[in-house]
């Protein structure tokens, strides 16, 4: 990152005193948005398990990335964008780099490779609970990703003062998607929890975790947050295969519910802290609308996946010998869990400017303004 010499980095500059740019995604904005900070799973993972040595969740692979830019995998589980990278376009801002891309083996953030127009902690595998990740070994939980933004809190204290701080990040957006592979976990097979929890007591226990380390997360400076619900995890092609392809009842039942916790959460932070403002994403009612009417969306394949191989192609997860589709676009799913860069850029248009159908109490074009 280029810096000024005895203040502020150049593109913090650039960020706060340039109006009235026209980005390539239509927008126009003036200083709304300096920052995009990404927490969550691999929804919007875009590379931090690609320095996990030992993590099975990883996409730096073919045949991701098959229609990113580059054309080659980023580590993203997409076969291009994620809802992540659509999302920075909609406010103005480059797609964030992946957190572990910025750190020395030693794990310290270099002062060099700071940035302050947002960086993703978003890790592959990730859960709120700690532990979510034990099937693919090694991923960043929750509570670590926050450790991690603690750290570049506090050195943009150090490089801008404060206040100066203060100013941009309450300006920023933190987006947070996660919470499926909690689910997930629970209704393994092979679950633990299951046995020490009821599905109710797990969501309660989910929402209560959550809800802390977005406390923590205030108190280092975050104001404005875009926090999604958990979709329809159990019309996944994973999910379908065991089921005769239809999708499991059981897991959408406990998904819903946990959305109505995080929801009321949601409302309990604001009043208890009334400086903050949330834009809520009905993920589950929004991926619940392209499976009952795909033919709006332009999708004509809800169930199977795109690349894989096997039933619903999802015996074999997307890695280079499976096959994949030649029309990504009218597929749902990319691989036996995440969307396509399709589905993502529909979801993150609804993110943006969403109707109060799926985005409560405002979208993130009204956020930005808050």
């Amino acid at each position: 990152m280029t810096t000024s010499i005895n203040g502020p980095p150049l593109s913090f500059i650039v960020s706060f005193f340039l109006c009235a740019v026209i980005f390539r995604s239509g927008v126009v904005l003036c200083e709304s948005v300096p920052g995009l900070y990404i927490f969550g799973d691999s929804l919007v993972d875009v590379g931090n398990n690609n320095y996990l040595a030992l993590s099975l969740a990883k996409a730096n692979f073919p045949h991701n990335g098959v229609d990113f830019p580059t054309g080659k995998a980023t580590g993203r589980f997409s076969n291009g964008k994620n809802a992540a990278d659509f999302l920075a376009e909609k406010v103005g801002l480059p797609s964030a780099p992946a957190y572990l891309s910025l750190v020395s083996k030693s794990k310290k953030l270099s002062s060099s490779n700071a940035t302050v127009t947002g960086i993703s902690f978003a890790s592959g595998g990730a859960g709120i609970f700690n532990g979510t990740d034990e099937l693919f070994k090694q991923s960043i939980p929750l509570t670590k990703q926050v450790e991690f933004y603690s750290l570049v809190h506090d050195q943009l204290v150090q490089q801008l003062g404060a206040a100066a701080a203060q100013t941009h990040l309450s300006k920023s957006l933190f987006l947070i998607i996660i919470g499926s592979n909690d689910l997930f976990g629970y209704f393994n097979k092979d679950s633990n929890v299951s046995k020490q929890y009821t599905p109710q007591q797990y969501v309660d226990l989910m929402v209560s975790t959550l809800k802390s380390l977005i406390k923590k997360m205030h108190g280092l400076g975050a104001r404005k947050f875009v926090v999604s619900g958990v979709g329809v995890i159990g019309c996944c092609p994973a999910q379908r295969k065991q089921n005769n392809t239809e999708c499991k009842a059981e897991a959408n039942y406990w998904s819903k519910k946990y959305n109505d916790g995080l929801q009321a959460l949601l409302r309990e932070l604001k009043s208890e802290l009334s400086d903050i403002n949330y834009s809520y994403f009905h993920l589950y009612d929004a991926m619940n609308g392209v499976i009952q009417h795909p033919q709006n969306y332009g999708i004509t394949e809800i169930k199977a996946a795109c690349c894989g191989l096997g039933n619903l192609k999802a015996d074999i997860p997307c890695i280079p010998v499976s096959t994949f589709c030649t029309n990504r676009k009218n597929h749902l799913f990319w691989d036996l869990y995440h969307p396509t860069e399709t589905a993502s850029g529909i979801f993150a248009g609804i993110i943006y400017g969403g109707s109060p159908q799926f985005t409560n109490p405002m979208n993130v074009e009204q956020l930005v303004k808050a």
